[in-house]
């Protein structure tokens, strides 16, 4: 199990990847950099792939629908030659208040279009002539639908690799689905390792069932706070304002991915009260609502003994990658959590 981490893309950016040279040395192997309406993921990774020497680095996420496949694919095959060929290119569908809100494009077909997008990118790192007709990407765009003057063309460049690792944020079954089907990696939230059978099981095997030998085994990602010691159980609170945004106010009533992942969790009174109090401006109320049941089960905070536990649980549970967000206010505190956790790894 490889360890990794998250850097903010709100603030801060410049300060965390000044400290990645020495969560590299303390054990981090993989560096992922999130795009919402920030700034972008790639300006910030381009600058990584140049602060770097090892360490890998991802997108998590970019969104599918604000780049057409094809940028999506020259893009990563971009970060991929400035990192020497560290880059995983990670996709998801964003929600309907990002991408028709802030980039007024329509939110639809997320499922359908994730499978053309992978195909194409795939085709423009083997160098291959892009033409494809899919029903929602057709290279090159149709006479009747242009100039009639679009011809096939493939990259320029020779890609570092030919297949760039791909990695899909999915909680939806169907989605989930795909990821195990096509992706080499999968990036569910707020994991819930106890449930995960219950709540995907059925998803990745349907999906495990048709991925080509190819792909190699699919990479679970979970993403976790981490604190380590005999005190620091208060540490878990501060969990609870990123699960209230995402459980309360990450979309609206009846379109809330993250609440409907709540409730399949069995948490359906506190993931009704939470988005109740978030989307009523009451949101301090919405974070007491939080079960800690729920904190505790996806953070990694508590002694070592009982966090040696949680990593095994892990394990059994088929993740293979932990991204972990150190709680020490102190540097030195945060890379000794991080030396602390690659100790206890199998």
């Amino acid at each position: 199990m490889r360890i990794g981490t998250t850097l903010a893309y709100s603030a801060g950016f410049k300060e965390a990847a000044a400290g990645l040279r020495d969560l590299e040395t303390a054990g981090v192997e993989i560096a992922f950099v999130a795009e919402a309406y920030s700034f972008d993921a790639v300006s910030q990774l381009g600058y990584l792939a140049g602060a770097t020497d090892r360490i890998h680095l991802a997108s998590a996420i970019l969104p599918i629908y604000t780049r057409t496949p094809t940028l999506l694919a020259m893009t990563a095959a971009g970060l991929d030659y400035v990192s020497d060929g560290r880059f995983t290119l990670g996709l998801g569908a964003s929600g309907p208040q990002v991408v028709e809100g802030f980039h007024g494009v329509p939110y639809d077909a997320p499922i359908a279009r994730t499978r053309e997008i992978v195909e194409i990118c795939r085709r423009v790192w083997r160098r291959e002539e892009v033409v494809y007709e899919g029903a929602h990407y057709e290279l090159p765009l149709p006479a009747d639908r242009g100039t009639g003057l679009g011809k096939p063309l493939k990259l320029i460049n020779h890609p570092v690799r030919d297949r760039i690792p791909i990695m899909l944020a999915a909680i939806g079954p169907k989605n989930v689905q795909l990821a195990a089907e096509v992706a080499e990696g999968w990036l569910p939230i707020f994991v819930h390792p106890g449930k995960l059978n219950e709540v995907w099981g059925e998803s990745l095997a349907a999906g495990q069932a048709r991925r080509a030998p190819e792909l190699g085994p699919l990479d679970i990602v979970v993403t976790m706070n981490l604190a380590i010691g005999d005190d620091v159980h208060h540490l878990l609170d501060r969990g609870r304002p990123q699960l209230a945004l995402y459980i309360g106010g990450m979309g609206a009533r009846g379109k809330n991915f993250y609440n409907g992942l709540a409730r399949r969790y069995g948490y359906e009174r506190e993931a009704e009260l939470i988005q109740e109090l978030y989307l009523s401006g009451r949101k301090r109320e919405a974070e007491a609502a939080v079960p800690e049941e729920l904190l505790r089960a996806t953070s990694l905070v508590g002694p070592k003994e009982y966090v040696t536990e949680r990593i095994a649980e892990l394990a059994e549970c088929g993740i293979t990658t932990v991204s972990v967000k150190p709680l020490a206010d102190d540097p030195a505190d945060r890379l000794a959590a991080i030396e602390q956790l690659r100790d206890l790894m199998p």
